[in-house]
């Protein structure tokens, strides 16, 4: 029998920083959303809605990289009429995005959209239209998203407080939920996203002071993929370090399947979702007697799509190479064209530079195997650099 590896993960529970807030529960579709159930990461289709195989496609490759719950684009006619055929097929649950026109809330519902999320402050005369989507969402059996956004924040609200403030966007919330309470219908998770992550944090500090719903979390607008990462990264780190946070999406200007990746690692971070593969790397310096950077990209190249929970040290020099390497699961102290390899503290070989990225592919394909672990095609391991 071979030796258990320790797949980098205490047998315990992971600690995390604070306990989740206590939020009422809904059901996305087949996901759960509250305290109760984990924070789940979701992203938006950039196709048209109306061409349903591309948005199929693209919904597929969000869920293979690990996407919980999507949301798609009605602004027209012929995207409302594409929905029902897009929520059946979707292998996750969709939620139908609706700005300007009410009769699209409708749509979504009929169509049998697992939520539909709308945005008070430009749906035309949506307050008058409350009941009548409170009964349709309740007789759906499905929840409601109350969207606030700082780009198209209710005029009301612009009024009083001049711009959008934490307390604007709060406001106007806590209101339209109200509207939908007064109606018998509580199925609501709520937003209140702007663009500074400084302001969007207070936001959502005092919005679960206030209520009990869960909240959907989301810098909005926050800019391309490096900005827009560390803006979100700040934000949800704030936040979900002290609790608050049930389901996030990372708004980049990029690919939505980098959102999903994002998305996972902040959450994979603060242990509030499992860690995958963990690949500790140094930042390289004047020490190093190898060429750390390409050594760390092609390890993490060579171990693409492997999803279980193994962390890998590739280490460039004699002061922390050793030593990290050691606390690995597997690792390499390289130095003067060789490297040596670790596996669970023990050094097993010292193999020339060249075939450094070789054998470690080798070594965690040998240790899946031991530990009857398949690889995930589709995702990619979590680099952590160190140093």
């Amino acid at each position: 029998m071979p030796t258990p590896i320790g797949l980098g993960l205490p047998d315990a529970p992971p600690p995390v920083l604070a306990p989740r807030r206590r939020t009422r529960q809904i059901m996305v579709g087949s996901v759960g959303v509250g305290s109760d159930y984990p924070i789940s990461v979701q992203s938006m289709t950039t196709t048209k809605t109306h061409d349903i195989n591309a948005t199929l496609q693209q919904i597929a490759q969000l869920t293979a990289t690990g996407c919980d719950i999507v949301r798609v684009a009605c602004p027209k006619t012929v995207d409302a009429d594409a929905l029902p055929a897009i929520a059946k097929k979707s292998p996750i649950p969709v939620v139908a995005d609706i700005h300007f026109q009410p009769k699209y809330i409708f749509a979504a519902i009929d169509a049998g959209c697992a939520a539909v999320r709308v945005n008070p402050g430009n749906i035309r005369e949506f307050d008058g239209r409350v009941k009548e989507v409170a009964k349709a969402a309740g007789d759906a059996g499905i929840p409601i998203r109350i969207g606030i956004n700082a780009g198209s924040l209710d005029k009301r609200m612009l009024e009083k407080y001049g711009k959008a403030t934490p307390e604007a966007l709060v406001e106007s919330a806590v209101w339209e939920a109200g509207l939908f309470e007064d109606c018998g219908y509580g199925d609501i998770a709520i937003s209140v996203k702007h663009n500074d992550p400084v302001v969007m944090v207070e936001a959502y500090r005092q919005l679960a002071e206030q209520t009990d719903y869960p909240l959907h979390l989301g810098v909005t607008e926050a800019g391309p993929a490096f900005q827009g990462t560390i803006k979100s990264s700040v934000a949800f780190g704030a936040l979900l370090s002290q609790g608050i946070g049930d389901t996030i999406r990372v708004s980049l200007s990029a690919d939505p399947v980098e959102e999903i990746k994002v998305g996972d690692q902040i959450l994979q971070s603060l242990n509030l979702r499992p860690r995958k593969l963990e690949i500790v790397s140094c930042p390289s310096c004047g020490r190093a007697q190898v060429d750390v950077y390409t050594l760390a990209e092609e390890v993490t190249a060579g171990l693409e799509g492997m999803e279980f929970p193994l962390r890998v040290a590739v280490m460039g020099c004699v002061v922390n190479g050793p030593g990290e390497a050691r606390d690995a699961d597997l690792g390499v102290a390289s130095g003067n064209g060789k490297g040596q390899i670790f596996v669970k503290g023990e050094v097993v070989k010292t193999v020339p530079e060249s075939q450094i990225v070789e054998t470690l592919i080798e070594e965690a394909m040998r240790i899946a195997e031991e530990q009857g672990l398949e690889e995930t095609p589709g995702a990619k391991p979590e680099v952590k650099v160190t140093g």
